[in-house]
């Protein structure tokens, strides 16, 4: 049986009469990366601040790795990282002090971790500017020395609170595989994102959340065969043709085996068919002849991530 790392039992956080966290329910294996996918404002922040014991739970509890988070907050607060949604630095030290901050914090001694600093500075592309003053610092790079700054003095949790906001792709990559070699630890790790390739590149399981409730969970390859089945076709349109678009996806729609069709921008069309790969050339054709259109840059492919959450979420823009 394998060890529960996180445990929460009907987590829940109101501010009056609004419920931010309506009662949540994860069991989270130790050594396990766990992915937190949901839009803005669905209380994946929320729920990592009453995990990480910033904001006290308004009913409900959890446990982290046994220690009861309403009765051993301080316990907890010794085996964790968290790593902010926001960047919290002290602008007026270089990176390496900044994370020999924590390590100091925590107690570690200075013949560990300093050899720790430069080998995880290494492995950000950050060891030849350590010791400069981060006010210097591009977003991106702050952002790297606050991933070090969650993990220097080698948590057994970690809280990676959109931990790729606003990096570039480069970047990006660089602190998915750092993540990926702590993971190796055998750490338990909580991410939240609303990224979708991030949530599906990196976690073994996940949960949907939104409007503060879990909405769906499991591992990315179930919830992509939760999504329907069938595959997604997309193309474009030559610019001639924008003006009957509507009518196009109309008639996808009233076609055999068609489960939906919808319009994707200005250009470009998706449809869902059952056994669509063997079916192209008969949509293809029958498109031709009604309309005399070309179906341009043609992409098949399964379900996605971004199909779910839209499933899921619906597509109402969030605040």
């Amino acid at each position: 049986m394998l060890d529960i790392g996180i445990e929460t039992v009907n987590l829940t956080k109101t501010y009056g009469e609004r419920c931010v966290v309506d009662e949540i329910n994860l069991n989270i294996n130790k050594g396990q990366l766990f992915g937190f996918l949901g839009p803005n404002g669905a209380g994946k922040s929320t729920t990592i601040k009453m995990l990480s014991t910033i904001l006290p739970s308004t009913n409900g509890t959890a446990k982290i790795l046994g220690y009861d988070l309403n009765k051993e907050r301080k316990k907890i607060r010794q085996v964790i990282g968290v790593c902010p949604q926001e960047l919290v630095l002290y602008e007026l030290l270089s990176a390496r002090e900044n994370i020999e901050l924590i390590a100091k914090m925590y107690g570690i001694p200075r013949s560990v971790y300093k050899e720790r600093i430069d080998d995880y500075l290494g492995k950000m592309n950050l060891l030849d500017r350590a010791d400069d003053l981060v006010r210097k610092f591009s977003g991106g790079m702050k952002r790297r020395v606050n991933v070090l700054m969650a993990v220097v003095h080698d948590p057994e949790v970690v809280f990676f609170d959109e931990p790729s906001a606003g990096l570039d792709p480069q970047s990006r990559r660089v602190v998915w595989d750092f993540i990926k070699d702590f993971e190796k630890q055998n750490k338990t790790i909580i991410l939240t994102t609303h990224n979708m390739e991030e949530a599906d590149d990196l976690s073994e399981e996940l949960a949907i959340i939104d409007h503060g409730k879990i909405i769906a969970s499991g591992t990315p390859q179930n919830l992509k065969g939760k999504a329907g089945n069938g595959d997604i076709i997309e193309f474009r349109l030559n610019s001639d043709d924008f003006h009957i678009k509507d009518e196009i996806v109309s008639t996808l729609n009233e076609m055999e085996d068609v489960l939906w069709a919808k319009s994707l921008g200005k250009e470009r069309i998706a449809f869902c068919s059952l056994d669509g790969l063997k079916k192209i050339s008969t949509y293809y054709g029958s498109l031709q002849l009604k309309y005399n259109i070309k179906m341009n840059d043609l992409v098949i492919r399964q379900n996605s991530l971004e199909d779910v959450f839209l499933d899921l979420t619906g597509r109402d823009l969030r605040n």
